[in-house]
């Protein structure tokens, strides 16, 4: 067994085995951290395929922010988890119905899955084409050059749909004082500053 083989054993074991203890663990902080053991495994099966930016892509965003803020969010709010759970347990019986069904569809596709007879000279040709290029230049390639349209639509979806999430969750309180920037902004100093001629001795 070569070293590859060994990495890629070791990483997809840690990736599956990661992920099953993020969704059995008791401790939403264990979640977390198992969530950025499994981030880490699935960035080192990217670094075997050659995809270092993507790799780089995974760790820096989703560990170093995703994970994080999920982390501190977890151990930052008081949250009852055991309430939560007593409400999950209504919709069990439901999900499991789910789970079912989605196991039953992998199984029919991998069933029926046959490998094209010419995969191999599709893969062959793409490395080829790639020949003399890194992994950021080409991935840029098919973002900016191939499917640019469909990269800036997927931005714009996202766009709308941090916009629709500020909305649903905006929530004016009368009770709080808001700051108003035009007001200040378009205020007149001559109404806004008024001078006192405080005399000797004399308060006002």
């Amino acid at each position: 067994m070569g070293t590859a083989v060994f990495a890629f054993y070791l990483f997809a074991v840690t990736l599956v085995t990661a992920g099953l203890f993020t969704v059995i663990s008791r401790n939403p902080v264990h979640s977390v951290l198992w969530l950025i053991l499994s981030f880490l495994s699935a960035a080192g099966l990217f670094v075997l395929l050659g995809a270092e930016f993507v790799a780089m892509l995974l760790i820096i965003v989703y560990v170093g922010a995703v994970a994080v803020l999920f982390l501190f969010v977890v151990m930052m709010l008081d949250v009852d988890f055991a309430e939560l759970k007593a409400e999950m347990s209504k919709y069990m019986p439901l999900a499991l119905l789910i789970g079912v069904v989605i196991l039953m569809q992998l199984g029919i596709a991998f069933g029926v899955w046959e490998a094209s007879e010419q995969a191999v000279a599709l893969r062959a040709a793409v490395a080829a084409e790639a020949a003399g290029l890194s992994n950021t230049e080409m991935l840029g390639r098919i973002l900016y050059d191939d499917y640019l349209l469909q990269f800036q639509l997927s931005g714009l979806v996202l766009l709308v749909a941090m916009i629709g999430a500020i909305v649903l969750t905006l929530r004016h309180r009368s009770d709080v004082k808001r700051q108003n920037a035009v007001s200040q902004m378009m205020r007149d100093p001559a109404l806004a500053m008024e001078i006192k001629d405080v005399k000797p001795g004399q308060g006002l």
